[in-house]
This record gives structure tokens, C-alpha cells and sequence, in this order.
């Protein structure tokens, strides 16, 4: 699956992913050949950010 390029989509994706088969959001990007900073980026522009020790976007 690509990775979706709306905001609200992406966090949904992301964090499911996370929570279901990524202990990193370095290996999520990894295995999915994702940016991080974009990622990043892009969810940070409706008010979210990695929170490393939940392994989520919060």
C-alpha cells in the first residue's frame, strides 16, 4: 500500500502501523521506504508528533 498523502489518513496509517508491527518509526520508514521528515512534516501541520517512548504520533 502507498503511503497516503492526507494528513488525517496518514496519522491513522502510521500509528497503526506503529502500534501493530513497528517497534520504530525508523523501522516503519525503513521497511515501507517512507521519509521520516516528511512524515514528520506533514503531521506536524495538524498538530501532531512522534512520541518516541509511546511509538506513536501524539
Amino acid at each position: 500500500m502507498a503511503i497516503p498523502k492526507d494528513p488525517a489518513i496518514l496519522l491513522s496509517y502510521v500509528n497503526t502501523q506503529l502500534r501493530d508491527f513497528y517497534p520504530s518509526l525508523e523501522e516503519f520508514c525503513a521497511s515501507a521506504g517512507a521519509d521520516r521528515k516528511e512524515i514528520e512534516e506533514t503531521l506536524s501541520k495538524i498538530g501532531y508528533e512522534y512520541s518516541k517512548e509511546e511509538n506513536q504520533f501524539i
